[in-house]
């Protein structure tokens, strides 16, 4: 097992049942405009490297990539539709040995003021301050839940088992409103949301599995780097001049990220190589599209605009 951190192997690995498959990555592949919540921009496999995490694998799959803090007042909810997984293969054929499935529910509270002699509906996400806790939504609208499955196996046909949150036994889980503004948080505090994200960091029992396991799911600070309007331009680029001859245009991005943190145990079997891709499927889980890259994770890209979720 000590070798698992040097040979761990994030495999970008595109499959579907039944139906043609589109890549997709930061919006660019044609297949997936249609369905922009179920683009999958990158995916990121690495040993956990927080003090005493180091027989943990974190495995983080993003989305819904491009997010403008403008992008309201729908913001990037994700489809309740949809079916977004993160397979592991750990004996090297190339198809999955377990799977992590989520899937998540939207819903609305309605919240209504009086205007006059009139009750009026509230169109939007919230209508005051938000937390800082998970469970402060009194003022949220708009409430975002998730479920997580282990399945072993098959996708669709293996042994299935809800993951459960430690505290209380509950199978769904909160997810974090993504970042409306600091007007939107608690007292109008810039530094409240780096505190109201991390309360939706949730200490999970996988089953089969030994304990430890964490689980997060939310808006977060984009970590890929790339000149898009170049590269779409005829590959206007200079490859011989400066490093950073051309700012990031992803640097002020932000996107959903589904964030696992699994015991090594849990996910290695016939050797220390394991291979991970992510997929998001629509309803019926037909219509596979996957990441068409998978990368180690640099440090600064599991962080939120102004602040960051720390293991």
């Amino acid at each position: 097992m000590k070798r698992v951190s040097r040979l761990l192997v994030a495999t970008a690995v595109v499959s579907a049942v039944g139906a043609t498959v589109y890549g997709s990555s930061h919006r660019e592949a044609p297949g997936i405009t249609k369905t922009p919540k179920l683009d999958g921009s990158d995916f990121y496999m690495f040993r956990s490297y927080e003090a005493g995490r180091s027989d943990y694998v974190t495995l983080l799959a993003n989305y819904l990539p491009l997010q403008d803090v403008y992008g309201g007042p729908n913001f990037f909810t994700l489809d309740p539709d949809g079916l977004y997984e993160i397979h592991v293969d750990n004996n090297g054929d190339a198809r999955e040995d377990t799977t992590f499935q989520f899937r998540f529910q939207n819903t609305y509270k309605n919240i209504s003021i009086s205007v006059g002699d009139k009750t009026v509906a509230v169109p939007l996400i919230n209508v005051g301050g938000i937390g800082p806790g998970a469970v402060d939504t009194a003022n949220l609208n708009l409430l975002e839940s998730y479920t997580v499955s282990i399945v072993r196996g098959d996708r669709r046909t293996g042994a299935r088992a809800a993951i459960t949150n430690v505290e209380d036994g509950s199978a769904t889980f909160r997810k974090p409103v993504d970042r409306i503004g600091d007007k939107s948080l608690l007292n109008n505090d810039p530094s409240a949301y780096a505190a109201y994200a991390n309360s939706h960091i949730y200490n999970v029992n996988i089953p089969g599995c030994a304990p430890g396991g964490r689980v997060f799911v939310g808006q977060r600070r984009e970590g890929f780097v790339v000149n898009l309007a170049e590269a779409f331009d005829l590959i206007n680029l200079n490859p011989l001049g400066p490093t950073n001859v051309k700012p990031n245009v992803l640097a002020d991005k932000n996107v959903t990220t589904m964030a696992l943190e699994v015991p090594m145990s849990c996910l290695a079997a016939n050797g220390p190589v394991i291979g991970a891709w992510t997929t998001a499927s629509d309803g019926k889980g037909q219509r596979a599209r996957a990441t068409e890259r998978a990368q180690r994770l640099p440090a600064s890209s599991f962080r939120s605009r102004g602040s960051g979720v720390r293991w």
